[in-house]
């Protein structure tokens, strides 16, 4: 891709304007251009290459890591982003929007070819091509971080098969990552996107989420909050339960159907939107997934069964079925939020960005004895970026006295 001085300085003033919403990242950032505690590191990072990850890569590089960047999603990339780590900071960055499959799987393997002692992965797409195929790079790993619910259930499952070969930091599961990103990021961002590309008001329509984990509960939240009449659909009884005490209609996947106008997918899961369920959609249905794989919709069987398939408008593509009713899929049925806008706000990602960095530091300074499975992210990290994050936004905490604590390790006091 030709990198036009123009392309650079959008993607450096784009930066800059996220930065001013990442606090907490940049305060690591400068206090770590003088301490360098990452000196002599080799990072190879599979992420979303967006303004936010530009500012996690600028705080890496002043604690003394060198980076090499590649994508976790074809449709995710923001080419003025690359063009701007690649040309004016000088980062190794291997990612092009609209990869085609082949690419976006040598973009990884280039990033491995740093031969990288600590990865960062967003959905372990850059580990199982680690482990499968580049595996005389695994000696110098010592560690790694994971961002995702998709890639922790993938590195699960390769810690169940003893197929792991390095201990890996689930991020994911930070109280501080997925009580906000996942809810609040991934909530704003996927009716964000949905809107962009359809331009469609949400006020009254029928709109199913199906999934509520953390994003699923997000995402209807801000459905919600713009007037749409929500369904969730899950497969978890007690989620189901959840869902409908706080105010939502709860029905199955075969129910939900007849009835959305929109459906978006939040499971992480393998066709949870099936022929079955398309053919009783109504006419104009329109169907996301904000799933981290293009797998939640069966996009290889609605192209089977459409007469037709057309693209109606940038990131809105028709399937024109035997009996006339379309059905429009949405950035090619990948993460919504980023094939259709921007991703996350900047805001919220500075909250897992910095717990990504200071999981780093953490494993690159203390070298902890760790086994090759998932480990969760130590809870003083956990706890620092609250606090990092509410001094910047000039909040305080109520301390407990002395006697408070106390009173919270005794039992001896009951009733009086």
């Amino acid at each position: 891709m030709v990198m036009s001085n123009e392309l650079v300085q959008q993607g450096l003033r784009r930066i800059e304007w996220a930065g001013r919403d990442m606090p907490v990242v940049r305060r690591l950032g400068e206090e770590w251009a003088r301490s360098k505690p990452l000196e002599g590191a080799r990072i190879a990072a599979c992420l979303h290459v967006t303004t936010e990850t530009a500012n996690l890569v600028w705080a890496l590089r002043a604690a003394g890591a060198e980076v090499a960047l590649c994508a976790s999603n074809p449709l995710s990339t923001q080419d003025d982003v690359a063009a701007a780590l690649r040309s004016a900071w000088g980062v190794p960055v291997y990612a092009r929007r609209g990869a085609s499959t082949e690419e976006y799987y040598q973009h990884i393997r280039q990033a491995i070819r740093i031969r990288p002692h600590l990865t960062v992965d967003d959905g372990a797409d850059l580990v199982g091509v680690l482990h499968a195929e580049l595996s005389e790079e695994l000696e110098e790993v010592l560690a790694g971080t994971e961002e995702t619910t998709t890639g922790v259930l993938r590195l699960q499952a390769m810690a169940r098969e003893s197929r792991l070969r390095y201990p890996i930091v689930a991020v994911n599961e930070a109280s501080t990552k997925h009580m906000f990103d996942n809810r609040y990021g991934t909530g704003q961002s996927v009716v964000d996107g949905i809107m962009r590309a359809t331009n469609r008001l949400l006020a009254g329509c029928r709109f199913v989420v199906v999934g509520y984990g953390w994003c699923g509960r997000g995402v209807a939240s801000r459905a919600r909050g713009l007037g749409a009449r929500v369904t969730v659909v899950e497969t978890d009884p007690r989620k189901a339960l959840e869902a409908a005490m706080d105010g939502y209609d709860v029905d199955d996947m075969a129910g939900a159907a007849r009835k959305g106008d929109v459906f978006v997918t939040v499971t992480g899961g393998w066709r949870v939107i099936d022929w079955e369920h398309m053919e009783l959609m109504k006419d104009g249905a329109i169907l996301a997934n904000a799933g981290h794989f293009d797998v939640e919709i069966n996009l290889s069987v609605l192209r089977e069964k459409a007469r037709e398939v057309r693209e109606v408008r940038p990131g809105v593509t028709g399937y024109v079925l035997p009996d006339d009713r379309t059905l429009f899929v949405l950035g090619e049925g990948r993460l919504v939020n980023l094939a259709c806008a921007e991703g996350h706000p900047a805001q919220v990602m500075d909250m897992s960005f910095a717990n990504q960095a200071l999981v780093i530091e953490w494993l690159w300074r203390e070298r902890p004895a760790l086994e090759p499975r998932v480990h969760p992210v130590p809870a003083a990290i956990d706890r620092r970026v609250a606090t990092l994050k509410l001094e910047a936004m000039g909040l305080r905490v109520q301390p407990l006295t002395p006697e408070q604590e106390e009173y919270l390790k005794s039992w001896e006091t009951g009733t009086r």
